[in-house]
């Protein structure tokens, strides 16, 4: 690798002189091809959506080309997650990536984060002191064989309502550590939801939205597996016969089998890994937590 250090928004790698910029100035159709040049799925629109939820950079090359990115979303003021750190197949292993998380490292300064990372990022995450936590289970696949609708749910099974964002943000955010109320707030706007009640209390739910090849469902919170596949089950019947993602890091058990067993198969893993505070550092203190059975994407966490 050849890297010469220049003014800290420009770089020349190779022969490629790349200049930094702000996610939220790029051409969404860049950043589409950008994801697409390394069969990422996201759509313009899930670039937008991540475009108003936080905050990025592109590099460019000398006539204007998006060849790298990174973005980072503050979850809470201690806490922030790292995602779309993608590198054009031509710059991989040249030091771009590294240039971009230089930048998103020194605006979180202090601050714990959390990443998903591939299997060819995992190096460069362990060498700016990333730990790793858990595997995330990728599982997708056109939907099949959905649960039945009368299959026995222990309390009432309903949409959820606007009336219902406050409860979910807490159960939200006795699972993920922190409560992540923006990000929350706009799941809810664009995406459908279904909860789990006793006794007029909320115990467990699932988003399901628009994504990529066509929908994903996260976050999913719930106390056990049984809860897990209640909210599970309808969003797996409205998408029979449709494309359907769900991040996890559940691999056995119950669930598992329920989101495999309805044609969500295992394509791919990543590794969360984190830095600072671990994510057992931010569990909810009591015998029985909420547990994310879903991540809402694996640049959120």
């Amino acid at each position: 690798m050849t890297q010469t250090v220049m003014p800290e928004d420009t770089v020349q790698i190779d022969a490629f002189a790349m200049e930094i910029s702000d996610v939220q100035t790029a051409e969404l159709d860049q950043l589409y091809a950008l994801s697409i040049s390394v069969g990422w799925p996201h759509r313009a629109e899930d670039w937008q959506f991540l475009r108003e939820t936080g905050k990025g950079v592109v590099a460019t090359d000398e006539i204007g080309r998006i060849m790298s990115s990174a973005m980072w979303f503050r979850q809470a003021p201690d806490l922030a997650t790292i995602g779309m750190v993608i590198t054009s197949p031509r710059l991989q292993t040249q030091g771009a990536g590294l240039w971009l998380m230089d930048h998103a490292l020194k605006d979180l300064e202090g601050v714990n984060l959390r990443l998903n990372a591939t299997r060819a990022a995992q190096r460069l995450y362990l060498s700016l002191g990333f730990l790793p936590e858990k595997t995330v289970y990728q599982c997708q696949g056109v939907v099949t064989n959905p649960p039945d609708a009368d299959r026995p749910v222990e309390g009432e099974l309903r949409v959820l309502t606007d009336a219902d964002r406050e409860a979910a943000i807490a159960l939200d955010a006795g699972a993920f550590g922190v409560a992540r109320a923006p990000l929350m707030h706009r799941l809810f706007a664009v995406a459908r939801g279904y909860g789990l009640f006793r006794e007029g209390v909320l115990k467990a739910f699932a988003l399901c939205r628009p994504f990529g090849r066509g929908h994903v469902v996260g976050p999913i919170v719930a106390g056990d597996d049984a809860d897990a596949i209640a909210v599970l089950a309808p969003h797996l019947r409205e998408a029979e016969g449709r494309f359907l993602r769900l991040d996890t890091h559940f691999s056995t058990g119950d669930f598992a089998l329920v989101a495999t067993g309805s044609g969500l198969s295992l394509f791919d893993t990543v590794l969360t890994m984190s830095k600072g505070k671990s994510l057992a550092d931010f569990l909810a203190e009591g015998a029985h937590p909420p547990l994310t059975y879903a991540l809402v994407s694996q640049t959120l966490g």
